[in-house]
């Protein structure tokens, strides 16, 4: 091995990992390979996620026109929900996404249906890792192996192709065990234990909010005397009605993610929105429900989304398994208890945020809602990419391609502080110009652009903290990211209740900026330390074939 002296310079950058994120940062937009991969997933996932929050601006848009109390108890309500349904699902589509992609990945590989054992040891080995590659070399070699050509076709980075890859192989082999009809529904374990998961926690949350609606009202500052009480409760308790469309729905986008079809619940997603607002426009104001239109509307429109997505689901998976020994109950509580604590952390902090809002009146709640809206909608773009991320993660991990996770984990990052600045200046001018869309209430107003520095100087730091969390769950590092939270979760919980105290409305947007410096920080901590599934990074100046992972 030659000496430290003479390795070549882009050898020795790796010595030090925090510079893995600087990698290739001149070509962040170069659409190689690798690029064509992540905008193929990141576009629809960003426009999927993003739609269910802008259908929420809409319906504040809608809402507002009834009045400030009514937008503030709405906004209470939507807090609430949002975060119960975080609480139980967020754990169950992060674990699904990436234990379905592995499952696919190792299938793909080995021709056989991974069981719990296989995928805890890691069935791919670093030969087998290069038949994910996307290189013609490797293409030749695969056609000349047992593998057949649509399986070949399969690992090819193309929009056709990737949409192949959750479809069984043709008959073409001469091996029985891959000789299935292409069209054939695959089985997939990960798939069948999330929908059985995520029906079960929809109706507990279902009965949990509704019986319980009054006094988590009361927990969060609306109180038995308050003006909103009424409304709020009103909306919170119809609205609860669909929380087993919700968790279906979004158990079903991870199973979806993790093939790397995002096209499919945007669709979804788009179809379910649009009926939303038309149904707001209906029954808010011509049917006179006020805000239980608006809750019926949206309850509707889930129901039409998972009933999308199941009919979708049930063309490419085999969702009922051969016995209840093939669900991986067992796989999910293990990580999904660690990903609980996260959420339960990150939780708290924003509900608690809004309370504070909340106890502050009703003016300043409408203005924190509409902020904190607008605040995770345009974040929530970043999502997009951190999905890609954890889609294609969790393949070169499961392949044990550390080459391809190191690349992927880099331009993902570098993309989301680009699409940070953009989103910077594009929400402070919106809000800005734009603030008498969301209210007529000129107190409001004047709210609304004391918040409007913290909403836009933050985006780049919200869009780099969302996506380390897709970067983490890629890597199935599930236990640094609930750790790390729960560490970032007290302090920001604790000057939540100094700085809105000592400076109210500011005071909360300071520790929400706080909050989302320190979640990024935890992110860059572990990368750019080279621990944990990035401890390989330490010896990348090191041949492949000497890496120790």
């Amino acid at each position: 091995m030659a000496e430290d002296g003479d390795l070549p310079p882009p050898e020795r950058k790796w010595r030090i990992p925090l510079f893995v994120f600087f990698e290739d940062a001149r070509l962040v937009f170069k659409k190689d390979a690798l690029g064509l991969e992540i905008l193929q997933i990141a576009l629809p996932a960003a426009l999927a996620l993003a739609a269910d929050p802008i259908a929420s601006l809409i319906d504040t848009v809608f809402i507002g026109r009834l009045g400030p109390v009514e937008i503030a108890a709405v906004g209470v309500s939507i807090a609430i929900f949002n975060q119960a349904s975080k609480v139980t699902i967020f754990p169950l589509v992060s674990i699904t996404t990436s234990f379905v992609a592995e499952e696919d990945t190792v299938e793909r590989i080995t021709g056989k249906v991974p069981n719990d054992e296989d995928l805890e040891k890691g069935s791919a080995n670093n030969n087998e890792m290069k038949e994910l590659m996307p290189d013609d070399v490797e293409i030749e070699n695969l056609e000349k192996s047992s593998t057949t050509n649509s399986e070949t076709k399969e690992l090819m980075p193309d929009d056709n192709l990737i949409i192949t890859a959750h479809k069984s192989p043709t008959a073409t082999s001469n091996n029985p065990k891959k000789g299935k009809l292409k069209n054939e529904r695959r089985h997939i374990p990960s798939a069948s234990t999330a929908l059985v998961i995520g029906a079960v926690l929809g109706l507990l949350q279902t009965i949990f909010l509704i019986f319980l609606a009054k006094p988590i009202l009361g927990f969060m500052g609306v109180k038995s005397g308050s003006p909103m009480l009424k409304p709020a409760q009103r909306y919170l308790t119809v609205r609860s009605l669909g929380a087993p469309a919700v968790l279906l729905s979004l158990a079903m986008q991870g199973v979806f993610r993790g093939f790397k079809d995002t096209k499919t619940p945007l669709f979804a997603t788009v179809a379910g929105d649009l009926t939303n607002i038309v149904l707001d426009a209906i029954l808010i104001f011509p049917c006179r429900l006020g805000v239980s239109g608006a809750a019926i509307a949206h309850v509707l429109s889930q129901y039409l989304i998972s009933l999308i997505l199941l009919l979708k689901l049930m063309t490419k998976v085999d969702l009922l398994p051969p016995s209840i020994r093939d669900l991986q109950f067992s796989r999910f509580l293990k990580n999904g208890f660690l990903l609980l604590a996260r959420v339960i952390a990150v939780t708290f902090c924003v509900t608690l945020a809004a309370s504070m809002a909340a106890r502050l009146g009703p003016t300043p709640m409408a203005a924190f809602q509409i902020c904190l809206q607008v605040w995770m909608t345009s974040s929530l773009l970043a999502d997009g990419l951190a999905v890609a991320g954890q889609a294609i993660l969790a393949c070169a991990f499961a392949a044990k391609d550390y080459e391809k996770a190191t690349a992927t984990a880099s331009r993902v990052l570098q993309m989301s502080f680009v699409l940070g600045l953009g989103l910077a200046a594009f929400v402070g001018l919106g809000l800005q110009f734009g603030s008498g869309i969301f209210s007529k209430d000129e107190n409001v107003i004047n709210l609304i652009h004391i918040g409007i520095p913290f909403v836009a100087a933050t985006q780049p730091i919200n869009s780099l903290a969302f996506v380390f969390d897709g970067v983490n769950f890629g890597a199935s590092d599930f236990a640094y990211s609930a750790y790390s939270m729960v560490l970032v979760a007290i302090v920001s919980i604790g000057s939540l209740f100094i700085l809105s105290k000592t400076s109210g409305f500011v005071g909360i947007w300071l520790a929400l900026t706080i909050y989302m410096g320190l979640r990024a920080f935890a992110g860059v901590g572990r990368m750019g330390t080279g621990t944990g599934p990035w401890r390989f990074l330490r010896g990348r100046s090191m041949p492949l074939e000497h890496e120790v992972p």
